[in-house]
């Protein structure tokens, strides 16, 4: 365990993005040796920034609606780990926020996987971490890979990100609550029910 939170330190003090973004460097991440589902999302928007709380947002009201879960289960972090494609905010673009930084990924995300052994599941919310952990097995867009999610279970599972801005593609692709959604919250139920029984 010191190990583990020698790395954490490691990267709550990274000053990789300092002066890049619009914030001083804080990353936000959530994680324990313990974890079973992963999240692996974009990155933090400004009020999950001034927070430091992960997906403390209606993002993150609609993801634990998704996955059948409380506050509670979802800040377990013996349950779900969090750890987004930027830890940090990236700041504001034309047309929304910029895409996460792509310094962190390959500086932190390999070292902290290396600490959570028992994942069962890996999240992988929007085409930033569609593209980077499925290494060029993505269909031709994030639709279709969504769309085709059983074809990367059981460790991944790829969804469309829960913004409300994404509100409408919900409702131009029905298929997404009434198929991916009753097969994420039993996936999640069945991790979480071994989980409370003491599963190794």
């Amino acid at each position: 365990m010191e190990n583990f939170h020698s790395a954490c330190e490691e990267v709550r003090s990274c000053q990789l993005c300092l002066g890049k973004i619009p914030f001083h460097p804080k990353p936000v991440f959530s994680i324990h040796p313990e974890s079973r589902i992963l999240v692996v999302g974009q990155a933090p928007g400004t009020k999950v920034q001034a927070t430091g709380i992960p997906w403390n947002d209606p993002s993150g009201d609609e993801l634990r609606r998704w996955l059948g879960v409380e506050k509670e289960e979802f800040y377990d972090s013996k349950i779900f780990g969090i750890m987004p494609m930027g830890f940090c905010y990236p700041g504001k673009g034309t047309s929304g926020d910029l895409p996460p930084r792509k310094e962190c990924a390959p500086q932190w995300h390999s070292e902290l996987l290396e600490f959570m052994p028992k994942i069962e599941l890996v999240l992988l919310i929007g085409s930033y971490a569609q593209a980077y952990y499925l290494k060029g097995n993505t269909k031709s867009n994030l639709t279709e890979t969504v769309h085709a999610f059983e074809e990367y279970l059981p460790r991944n599972f790829p969804l469309v990100h829960p913004s409300p801005r994404n509100r409408i593609w919900q409702k131009r692709n029905p298929w997404f609550e009434e198929k991916v959604v009753p097969r994420l919250r039993d996936l999640v139920s069945q991790i979480i029910r071994k989980n409370a029984h003491g599963a190794p």
